[in-house]
């Protein structure tokens, strides 16, 4: 077990306490709902970078990296819509968009390609991990009597700011499906024939 494997399980148990967090009502609940998330989010951006830096890169770690953030975005999202702050398309679509391109890289491994990784997908996850933030944010701000939190409570609800933000995260992500499809064309084309 390498350093940054350990980081990659524990973005995984993590999970599960971020959203018990998120549907309880002790207080500061969704607070700590939102320091778990950063916290997961920085062993995300740091596992890889610390594996890649100190070569250890493992096969283990090339699969349970993506799994482990698709598990945490996608129950972020998925409690979300049960909470009613946006709706299941968005979620089935950003669903989709993983299964998607996940499923296109084993068909493209399988056939002996490696799948060409978008650079743009990479600012779709800082998209999502931002609109989730920021959603956090939001419900952090209830009831915690702070200057003006209220206000901005307030602000966010009326203008569904949350609705919003997250339907164009969400034409986003599928963008960058298609920008998968288009970057590796020549090799699906070879697959295909």
């Amino acid at each position: 077990m390498t350093l940054p494997n350990i980081l990659t399980f524990f973005r995984i148990l993590i999970t599960p306490v971020f959203i018990v967090c998120l549907f309880e009502d002790f207080p500061s609940a969704h607070l700590w709902a939102l320091s778990l998330f950063i916290v997961a989010s920085i062993t995300d951006a740091y596992d890889g970078y610390y594996a890649r830096k100190n070569d250890m890169v493992t096969d283990t770690g090339r699969f349970l990296d993506p799994l482990a953030d698709k598990i945490l975005v996608s129950s972020a999202f998925i409690s979300f819509a049960i909470m009613g702050l946006i709706d299941f398309w968005m979620v089935a679509i950003i669903l989709f968009r993983d299964l998607f391109v996940t499923g296109l890289r084993i068909i493209m491994t399988r056939n002996g390609f490696t799948m060409m990784t978008s650079r743009i997908a990479k600012s779709k996850t800082v998209a999502q991990l931002g609109i989730i933030t920021f959603t956090l944010i939001f419900l952090s701000l209830k009831g915690l009597g702070w200057v003006l939190s209220n206000e901005i409570h307030l602000f966010i609800l009326e203008y569904e700011l949350i609705y919003y933000l997250t339907a164009l995260t969400v034409i986003f992500t599928l963008y960058t499906a298609f920008s998968y499809v288009l970057d590796n064309q020549k090799a699906i084309k070879e697959i295909m024939n």
